[in-house]
């Protein structure tokens, strides 16, 4: 029997501290009731606000509780990218460059907070992207998006066309996409105008920072048994590290 391969999984950090959010938050409630419950005296200005914190404490560990708990997979193969409306995947042999996109204007830069990848094939990536998801990226996304385009904005001049992606997409195969996929590709094309990068993989998905994150993907993309294979290796050693602790 052939043996499988190997992959590893990367948590995001949007996922964590979630339980621990809710769960202070809800103490904390709980405890200013509960003076409020015993006293006389009305409850105070200073302890509307502490419920108040409290309160978006639980709203924001509900949050990051709902999404996914791992946000990548890398195998020998391909980088799949978990969302919480569906996933999306680019083999290496479709990995053009890795890195952190940077918008210019003149002699300005702004660094974007997010990893960028550049494709080789955008119509093999299009075909397999859900339409929810691609919805989904056009929207959270979009203020990374402007980042860029308020760099190349500032000399007063900006085409329309990067402010409004169109409804349908003439691939360079020919190949035409209509709808949210249409829309998406329009973006992935601006994108590329103005980065060099098709898709962006915003700070908050990623388990360590941009530029770490950068460095490890174009790793994996030389050898990517050999990255896997210390990914695996480095979460063992931790996993172990925090048997011990307990």
């Amino acid at each position: 029997m052939a043996e499988s391969t190997k992959h590893v999984f990367l948590r995001a950090s949007a996922n964590r501290f979630s339980i621990e959010f809710m769960l202070v938050g809800g103490v904390a409630i709980a405890i200013v009731m509960l003076f409020v419950t015993l006293r006389a005296t009305p409850i105070s200005i200073i302890e509307i606000v502490f419920v108040a914190t409290a309160i978006m404490a639980v709203i924001l560990g509900f949050l990051k509780s709902r999404e996914p708990f791992y946000s990548f997979q890398l195998d020998h193969r391909k980088i799949t990218y978990y969302h919480k409306v569906g996933e999306w995947s680019v083999d290496t042999s479709n990995l053009s460059s890795i890195g952190v996109p940077v918008a210019t204007d003149g002699f300005e830069q702004a660094e974007l907070n997010a990893v960028g990848i550049k494709l080789k094939d955008e119509s093999s990536f299009l075909n397999d992207l859900h339409p929810r998801l691609a919805c989904k990226l056009l929207i959270e996304q979009r203020h990374i998006f402007l980042q860029a385009v308020k760099m190349h904005c500032k000399s007063g001049s900006c085409p329309s066309k990067w402010l409004v992606e169109p409804s349908e997409f003439q691939a360079g195969s020919g190949q035409i996409y209509t709808g949210l996929i249409a829309m998406f590709a329009n973006r992935m094309q601006h994108l590329h105008t103005l980065t060099g990068y098709h898709l962006l993989l915003p700070a908050n998905v990623l388990d360590r920072d941009i530029w770490d994150f950068s460095n490890l993907l174009n790793h994996w993309k030389l050898n990517p048994e050999m990255v896997v294979q210390e990914l695996l290796d480095k979460q063992a050693t931790v996993a172990r590290s925090n048997r011990n602790d307990s």
